[in-house]
């Protein structure tokens, strides 16, 4: 199949993935950073899953979340970025049909679930810091699971139209996708037919899940600052007013940079292509990379069993 951009048909076989257009020679070292976060991202998440796994004190609501959300950044991430990389070091940018639109709904669906994961662990901080007496009976392991369970669903029905309606869609124009991986948009907008019912739909979703789950998240947390401001000592204050901070950082992290391109791909025509791309990807391997170090590490509990993992044992 041709690789131009007037080739004649209507079911392609391929997709040609461009990576960062107009940054085609700075490939190699783009990748650099990138693989670096990669490789930061499946350490640190890895870790999460092992040190919850063999630790049996850490068998709770909290850590159950916590692994939740390693398994997703670790879908998130590895759903692209090896093929991405493939692209940059040895320009490997032929990408089937079918897999195009693999890659598509795990794109959409792990970033709902992420999203809902958020809401879950914030919902389980408000319960440990303002109700912490019903903590143990509201989030019981059973309830948990629900909750997990219910996350997984509704990220999985609301992506997987996407990929669907893609499939509909005649592509006579041109089998060249400008971007390094098939994000919805990206791919429909080749289509040569109306492809609004899969604009808004995917406005739509998109809108559902950000605005939805980041009120329910904001609500929690202006619980959690209110109870916070009540503690009696000055370094009890600074302390769960510190986490709590740092937990914001990590979800602001994952939500502002997929607003920007959820709106970019339908009013900022104006912005530069090659910096749309490159903030894409942003959402896709900055928070897999924080999430271990600030949900994880940050916490106690994990801290102390992952130094005396690696601190040796005198006798």
């Amino acid at each position: 199949m041709s690789d131009s951009n007037t080739t004649d048909f209507t079911n392609p076989s391929t997709f040609i993935l461009l990576g960062i257009p107009g940054l085609e020679a700075a490939h190699v070292w783009i990748s650099i950073p990138f693989c670096t976060m990669y490789i930061i991202a499946i350490l640190g998440n890895f870790t999460i899953l092992f040190i919850v796994k063999t630790e049996p004190s850490l068998h709770g609501p909290m850590y159950y979340f916590l692994c939740m959300l390693a398994i997703t950044d670790l879908v998130l991430c590895t759903s692209t970025i090896p093929k991405m990389m493939s692209i940059f070091w040895f320009n490997s940018r032929k990408i089937d049909f079918s897999a195009c639109l693999t890659q598509m709904f795990f794109i959409h669906c792990f970033f709902a679930i992420e999203s809902g994961i958020f809401m879950a662990m914030a919902f389980d901080r408000y319960v440990a810091i303002c109700n912490p007496l019903r903590h143990s009976s509201t989030l019981r392991n059973p309830i948990v699971a629900k909750i997990g369970l219910a996350v997984v669903l509704r990220g999985s029905m609301l992506a997987l139209p996407c990929p669907l309606l893609a499939r509909q869609w005649p592509y006579c124009r041109t089998n060249i996708i400008p971007h390094t991986c098939c994000e919805h948009m990206a791919v429909v907008n080749l289509a040569c037919a109306d492809i609004r019912i899969s604009s808004y739909y995917g406005l739509t979703v998109a809108n559902l899940v950000i605005c939805l789950d980041m009120f329910f998240i904001a609500v929690s947390y202006i619980q959690i600052l209110r109870a916070i401001f009540s503690l009696p000592t000055k370094d009890a204050w600074l302390k769960t007013f510190g986490t709590c901070g740092s937990h914001l950082f990590a979800i602001l992290a994952f939500y502002i940079p997929g607003l920007f391109t959820l709106l970019t791909y339908r009013f900022g025509h104006h912005v530069a292509l090659h910096f749309h791309i490159l903030f894409a990807n942003v959402c896709l391997l900055v928070p897999p990379m924080l999430n271990p170090i600030i949900f994880g590490f940050r916490t106690k509990q994990i801290r102390d069993r992952l130094l005396q993992l690696f601190t040796p044992k005198w006798t």
